[in-house]
């Protein structure tokens, strides 16, 4: 099953790709002195001192991402991520159908997974641009806020899919993966929503980061688990 391969190598880019963009972006920060003398000096604002913000949250992820030369990395590293979304979910809709074409239902993931990737591709066109308007500040929360949503609606109505057809590509999947990948789906809903108050309030600032930047893990480790979810296949088409 050719798709499988193609569904399993572009899921572990998915996953590699932002972790090292998004970690690089940090250590550029924090180690800003070996770029003073060179063109690629950092700005006032992206100097922080040293910092694991996983667990102390005292930087954000947009102030390591936004500023100059970070962005050089973090922009191209999340539109490639999203033209690599898009092509996940497309083939991955494509592998469900063919296996069990029953519902027409089945593409609904694909197109919240597609819908999550584009929202994606127009926050990292708009990081760090700056513009002192309110209007502004809204489109680019909501634009972070509908791929969140977009995303974690694809991924929980993914394994829904995947659970109901469990047995008929029982010989394909790793059964324990499944399960795990439900169990993080889970949390990440569950942590949206019980966060809500917390993210809508003033205050709180460090433990905002602290879930951001975990939150971010969480959602692209979903791809990790497909990548061992699916079972390498050799010399085989579908």
């Amino acid at each position: 099953m050719e798709k499988i391969n193609q569904i399993r190598i572009l899921s572990l880019w998915i996953f590699v790709l932002p972790v090292i963009a998004l970690n690089l972006c940090l250590f550029i920060n924090i180690e800003w002195e070996l770029f003073e003398n060179t063109i690629f000096k950092v700005g006032q604002i992206g100097k922080v001192g040293f910092t694991i913000p996983y667990i102390d949250g005292s930087v954000s992820i947009s102030r390591v991402a936004r500023n100059y030369p970070a962005y050089l990395v973090f922009k191209p590293c999340m539109i490639i991520t999203a033209l690599l979304l898009i092509k996940y979910w497309i083939t991955t809709n494509a592998l469900i159908q063919n296996i069990s074409a029953e519902s027409i239902q089945k593409k609904r993931f694909m197109i919240y997974g597609v819908l999550s990737a584009i929202f994606l591709i127009i926050h990292s066109i708009f990081l760090g641009v700056s513009f002192e308007h309110d209007l502004y500040k809204l489109f680019r929360r909501f634009v972070l806020l509908a791929f969140i949503i977009f995303e974690i609606v694809a991924q929980a109505l993914y394994v829904i899919t995947l659970f109901k057809i469990k047995k008929i590509i029982s010989e394909l999947i790793n059964k324990k993966i499944l399960i795990l990948k439900i169990l993080l789906v889970s949390i990440l809903a569950f942590t949206a929503l019980a966060s809500l108050p917390i993210l809508t309030s003033s205050g709180n600032v460090q433990f905002k980061h602290i879930l951001e930047w975990n939150y971010f893990i969480g959602v692209v480790l979903f791809y990790l688990l497909t990548f061992f979810f699916w079972k390498a296949q050799k010399n085989q088409k579908f």
